[in-house]
């Protein structure tokens, strides 16, 4: 079942597995990706549709060092040397679009990072001169917050000049789409503050934005209801979720990404409230044929899989064969040079 083809939004991929976005940190050079990111994604073109790693719309939407971005034209004219090694591979790939939000500090943007509000988030960031608390962010102004939509549709519009089979809007895992859904991170007293329905506003105004600038077939979003990550509370999420979920059905974008929750009845009510494909993440251990397979029985159209993808770069014929898997370094899943990044043995020959 995981290796059946499928037709997203008009796009035909081989298989259903997903590579899922990975922060990788080895944009040195103004935030623009190099061969060597071409490389690495080249490898994995075999996966049916590859997400990439988090790329900010704008400066301000930084928060890590050496990550990219797609707000100038040489960060384009990077990842147009991408996505023509992605598909001259036979791959399909959308950029993920990420803007961190409160999740960032001086020392890596050069500014407070911004968020809906300003509660300054637990826990701490990595900085050139190690690890640092969160700072406290500015609070995005309603006109900020306005601009900020535009700068996710600019540069998912950057992205098709670059050659993207579509994007991805990251609405999860702590960053600043979430934040506002979020009931510790958004206290704000305007329309996009207050109650589920305001709290929302930002993710559906985005996805529409975004949607209106480069088609509904080519965009995408994540979420990861409740999962707590970069000190989130989401009590609410029976809530707010399912709000969420029927506006963004109504633009008919191309998948809903899901995370899966805790409350697998949440998960259910999700599937049922979604009438596109539905790629789902389960961050559960196991093996992850098992997974997949699990995943697409309970309603999945499409699996997606991290760190199986980060080490075996023929992910999908590893799977098919049964054969065994590399096991990802996590001491170079950031930055440094092809260790640990292209450098992960693919099948042969003589081993299969």
């Amino acid at each position: 079942m995981p290796f059946s083809p499928f037709t997203l939004a008009g796009l035909q991929l081989p298989n259903r597995l997903v590579m899922a976005p990975m922060t990788r940190s080895r944009a040195y050079v103004d935030g623009i990706p190099s061969s060597l990111t071409a490389l690495y994604y080249a490898q994995r073109a075999s996966a049916g549709l590859i997400i990439t790693e988090g790329v900010q719309p704008s400066p301000a939407g930084k928060g890590y060092m050496d990550t990219p971005g797609l707000h100038t034209d040489d960060q384009v004219a990077g990842w147009r040397e991408v996505t023509d090694a992605v598909h001259a591979a036979g791959g399909r790939i959308f950029a993920q679009i990420m803007h961190s939000g409160r999740i960032g500090h001086p020392d890596n943007t050069g500014a407070l990072p911004l968020g809906p509000s300003a509660v300054r988030p637990a826990g701490q960031i990595f900085t050139p001169s190690g690890p640092q608390d969160y700072q406290t962010p500015l609070e995005l102004t309603t006109a900020q917050v306005e601009s900020t939509i535009q700068d996710f549709a600019d540069a998912a519009a950057r992205a098709v000049e670059a050659g993207f089979d579509g994007i991805e809007l990251h609405g999860a895992n702590g960053y600043l789409i979430q934040q506002f859904l979020s009931q510790n991170a958004n206290l704000r007293e305007d329309h996009f503050g207050g109650s589920p329905a305001n709290r929302i506003r930002f993710a559906v105004e985005t996805a529409r934005a975004v949607a209106d600038r480069i088609g509904t077939s080519k965009v995408g979003i994540r979420l990861s209801p409740g999962n707590g990550v970069a000190d989130l509370v989401e009590d609410d999420m029976h809530e707010v979720y399912p709000a969420l979920v029927s506006d963004l059905a109504a633009l008919d974008l191309a998948y809903l990404h899901l995370v899966t929750s805790s409350s697998e009845e949440l998960n259910q009510e999700i599937r049922a409230l979604w009438p596109n494909t539905l790629i789902v993440n389960d961050p559960s251990i196991g093996d992850p044929a098992e997974r997949a397979t699990r995943s697409l029985e309970r309603g999945a159209d499409l699996v997606s899989l991290g760190q199986s993808f980060l080490a075996n770069p023929d992910l999908p014929l590893r799977l098919r064969l049964g054969a065994e898997l590399n096991q990802a370094d996590f001491g170079s899943a950031f930055g440094g040079d092809h260790r640990g990044y292209t450098d992960y043995p693919m099948l042969t020959l003589h081993s299969v």
